[in-house]
This record gives C-alpha cells, structure tokens and sequence, in this order.
C-alpha cells in the first residue's frame, strides 16, 4: 500500500512537471541538509531529509569507506562516573539508540530477593525491600551469567549473598542531660555500609579483590530506637533496566546537538553587551577592536539554546542560531557499578550483537 501511494505521488509529480523542481534553492540545500534552525516561533530542518534521490546533485547513497571518513569520536572529559564525548557523523536514530541501550540494556548486578528474618522497625516489609533493591552494588556482572528463574537458590556463578543484621541499643556512657538520639542511642541509623558480602562457594578466591557490596555507604536506609532491629538475607542477580529501573547502570545518559551561533553582522558597544548577557556564560565575550567593544562568539559548545536573543527586537535580526544535525553531544553518568567508559564500551557491544542477530535473521528468512 505505501509503495502504491509514493508510485501515485511521482506520477503526480511527473505529471504536473514538479520532480525537476527541488524544494528550496540549491543555496539553502546544505543547511537545511546539515543544520538545525531554532526560530523565534519555531525549530526548522528537525527531520532528517539526506536519503537517496532526495536532492539533485546530491550522492546520499549510503557508502561504508564515506561513513569510516566522517564518523568519529571526540572524548571531552573522562573520570571514573563521568564520561563526556562527542559522536560526529550519525544519523539520530543511531544516537538515540546508542543512549536507549545504555539505559536499558547493559547488564549489572541488583538485590532482587530478600529475605527478612525480623524487622521490627517502623518501615514496612515491602517498603524495606523496595529501597534495599534500588542500592547500587559494586559488582562486575560481566563475571557472573543470568540467573535461571525456575531456581529457588542461586550458586556462586549467578548469585551475590548479603546480609543486613542490625541492633539498636542504648548507649550507656550517653551524657544525662543528652537529648541527642547520636548520643542516646547505639546503631540506631543504618546506613549501606551496614550490608555485608556473604561469599557463596568459592567466591571468596575468586572476588578476593573485589570488594564486593553497596557502591556508596552512606545511603540511608531505616532509623532505629532501642529494642528494634534488622535481620534481612538478600541475594543479588544480573539484570537489565528494561526489566527493572534498578539494574540500570547509569544515572544519566543523554545527548545534545552542538550548538552553532553565526553573528550576521558586528555587533557593538552596548548591543554586544546585551548580546553577551543573552547566553550562557561563556559562549559571547566582548573583545577590544580598535577601541570598538565587539561582541565575538567564542565557544558555542556552552550554550543552552534558551533563544533569549530572539526577544530583543533589535538583536533577533543579527544572529542566526542552528544546531549541527550530525554532531552529538553526549554526556554519560555512572552509578558507581561500573566506570563511565567501561559503560559505553558495553553498549557498543550490545549494539553489535543486536546489529549481528539482525544479519542472521535476514540470512535465515532469505533461506526460506
């Protein structure tokens, strides 16, 4: 049905003498190819429109050796929960689902049973459970293999055993006059540093160095008065973020267009000043030229697209604001589980492997 419509609207087309005629003039082709443009009322070119046979003149045909050119990676900051870089040369569903993947798909360790032998606290079983669950564990889950859900116990190779046991007391040598529960009472906050790693096997030798448990130890988790206490036996496994928000690995994972600020005209003494107070911190600074206070854009990257130029009637006219279509900012967070970049390498992983599953699927139905 969708091949019988496009066959009708180029017949039309033909018909009417339209499919010599482009849509806009050769002129604006490669902006409206290459560049997002934010409006006062609007944002235009926001669909991808580079596909074959789409412009005259134009190859888009799609070329491994001309992807190998123009695809790259730029890291612009790298620590252990923070990776910052740029993916130049992809379309945005690519990108898009590069970020899904990182969210959704790469695997980490995450308490998903527990086993409350007493809690005599005020917070509810359930409750308990649920926040217990949401607490990152340090733990490589490329060590360990998925876990069958027909199994009641779990062995070394799929499960990760803690223990949270508790006991608020009082705390004789509190002052009298003390009115402090830190003074009057003994463990009466439990933090994650209280879960403790109970080895299952053999798995003491084998993550000897690995410092199994919660990735940050002061996660609150349950306050106690004397007499209550906490028992509880979890048993972590491997999981994805599709299946449960908590096995995700990361606590953000997005991407931006780079911005582009194109200055139309010089733009001086007061007006560069207002220009400069209209975007981020930054992106405009006020150069001395001749005497001439000019307005210079020096770094792009930092603005935030708020479009605030586009209120001063004066200014509107004078700059033209765009986001390059195939440049990629993306900034990725980690939970502490595992590195940032480590992180992005399994998604690059996972995106093979899913891109192969493809290939063998279409290898198998053109068997039959």
């Amino acid at each position: 049905m969708l091949s019988f419509c496009l066959s009708y609207i180029y017949l039309y087309r033909r018909k009417r003498g339209m499919t010599a005629k482009m849509a806009a003039p050769m002129s604006n082709v490669d902006e409206i190819r290459d560049r997002v443009i934010l409006g006062e009322f609007g944002v235009k070119n926001v669909h991808t429109t580079d596909y074959p046979g789409n412009y005259p003149g134009y190859d888009d045909t799609w070329d491994l050796e001309k992807f190998k050119k123009n695809f790259r990676i730029d890291i612009v900051h790298s620590d252990e929960n923070l990776l910052e870089f740029d993916m130049i040369g992809i379309d945005a569903a690519i990108a898009n689902a590069f970020r899904r993947i990182l969210l959704a798909e790469v695997p980490t360790m995450a308490i998903e049973k527990a086993f409350i032998y007493n809690n005599t606290s005020i917070i509810q079983d359930e409750i308990l459970a649920h926040r217990l669950g949401l607490v990152p564990i340090k733990a490589d889950p490329r060590l360990f293999e998925y876990r069958n859900p027909e199994d009641q116990e779990g062995t070394e190779i799929d499960t990760i055993q803690l223990q949270l046991k508790v006991k608020c007391t009082r705390n004789p040598r509190a002052p009298k006059d003390s009115s402090d529960p830190k003074e009057l009472y003994l463990n009466h906050m439990v933090y994650s540093g209280d879960i403790k790693w109970l080895p299952i096997g053999n798995q003491a030798d084998v993550f000897a160095d690995a410092k199994i448990g919660p990735v940050h130890g002061d996660i609150l988790l349950a306050q106690l008065r004397p007499g209550q206490e906490l028992d509880i036996v979890m048993h972590c496994v491997k999981g994805i973020g599709k299946d449960h928000a908590k096995f995700s690995p990361v606590a953000t994972a997005s991407y931006r267009l780079l911005p582009e600020i194109t200055l139309l005209q010089t733009i001086e003494g007061e007006q560069a000043e207002r220009l400069k107070r209209c975007f981020s911190p930054g992106v405009i600074e006020i150069q001395n030229v001749n005497g001439r206070k000019v307005a210079k854009v020096v770094n792009s990257r930092l603005d935030t697209c708020s479009r605030e130029v586009l209120r001063h009637d004066d200014l509107k006219n004078l700059v033209k604001l765009g986001r390059v279509r195939d440049h990629f900012i993306f900034s990725v967070e980690s939970t502490g589980i595992l590195p940032a970049d480590v992180l992005v390498t399994e998604a690059i992983n996972v995106l093979i492997s899913k891109c192969q599953k493809f290939l063998t699927e279409l290898d198998a139905a053109e068997m039959d």
